[in-house]
């Protein structure tokens, strides 16, 4: 028995009637060969970590637009910690943690430099319904890999579509990470906002801290906990009442009091001129974008949807060291 096959047939043993296994996968859209030693959604989860766009989330913004300090949380370690809080969920209900990780891993690979003032721009600026999500589809599908993708199983796929608000995955894996980003996300986003000197934990509404807790790593906790208990051998992934009112409060506030506070946000403006302005360049200039992308245009591929790709990719560093190239001018030099 090949080591792929001893952990499937351990999946089946161990895990949830409700979870998605491994050998019962819809498959890839190219057939290839499976590993001997990893299951389908390990070697997803390997391609993820290994590609390119994962590299460069180190460098783009999650909340704080270039931040004056080395604790900030990047696009990289939001994902980082998504995945842990994903797995830590998925492992107590016995679902499949190797999908559960590989969705959590790649959900935001087709984020923009600058957040989500960098997606607001190219959604602007280009005239189409441009978003993260379905960008992050498009990365794995193919802009990686030279053009050729990264040929992932369709139940990540799925998840990586999906992890929106609006949206519902396949899979209770993927459910679990649509869940966690919003964990991850609001709970970071409040300590990085105490860091800043924008909140304080006596600012936090009070009705949703005696629910949830007092402190980061108690919130998360709180939130992990009712989610297990409460989706235990269940077909569903549910959040109490009390604590899913408790935590949608707190998300209210955090848009009012955090995401659009001045102090946060008064460079995204100057970011989303950037971003428009780097658009409408390369628009008007394709020859200057690299090779991998004009070979897309030559086939075929729309030019705005490209210029799209190539923006979207850039790191915030990227995208600044580019405007200053293009847009500002140079000093004579003897």
């Amino acid at each position: 028995m090949l080591l792929r096959e001893y952990f499937e047939k351990k999946e089946h043993e161990n895990l949830s009637p409700y979870a998605s296994f491994s050998d019962e996968t819809k498959g890839r859209e190219k057939e290839q060969e499976k590993c001997d030693i990893r299951t389908e959604y390990q070697r997803d989860r390997d391609r993820i970590i290994h590609c390119k766009s994962f590299r460069r989330m180190k460098h783009k913004t999650q909340v704080f637009l270039a931040p004056g300090g080395d604790h900030y949380r990047t696009r990289l370690t939001h994902t980082l910690e998504v995945s842990q809080i994903a797995r830590s969920i998925s492992r107590a209900l016995r679902l499949n943690e190797d999908l559960t990780e590989a969705i959590a891993l790649g959900h935001d690979l087709g984020h923009t430099p600058f957040g989500h003032a960098g997606e607001r721009a190219l959604a602007r600026c280009s005239g189409t319904n441009f978003r993260h999500n379905e960008q992050s589809v498009r990365v794995v599908e193919k802009l990686e890999n030279d053009g050729r993708g990264l040929n992932l199983t369709y139940e990540v796929k799925d998840g990586i579509l999906n992890h929106r608000s609006a949206c519902k995955p396949s899979t209770l894996e993927g459910m679990v990470v649509r869940i966690s980003d919003k964990v991850a996300y609001v709970n970071h986003d409040i300590d990085d906002g105490i860091r800043a000197g924008i909140l304080n934990e006596n600012s936090l509404p009070k009705e949703c801290t005696e629910v949830l807790g007092h402190s980061t790593r108690d919130r998360i906790n709180t939130m992990i906990h009712a989610i297990v208990m409460s989706s235990m051998d269940k077909n569903e992934i549910i959040i109490p009442t009390v604590e899913e009112q408790a935590f949608s409060e707190l998300r209210k506030f955090m848009f009012s009091d955090l995401y659009t506070n001045p102090i946060a946000k008064n460079e995204e403006v100057k970011a989303e001129k950037l971003i428009e302005m780097l658009y409408e360049y390369y628009c008007d200039n394709v020859d200057e974008m690299p090779d991998e992308y004009r070979t897309f245009i030559k086939d075929g591929e729309k030019k705005e949807t490209v210029v799209c790709d190539y923006v979207a990719g850039m790191t915030d560093n990227y995208a600044v060291e580019k405007a200053k190239e293009l847009f500002v001018p140079k000093f004579w030099q003897n």
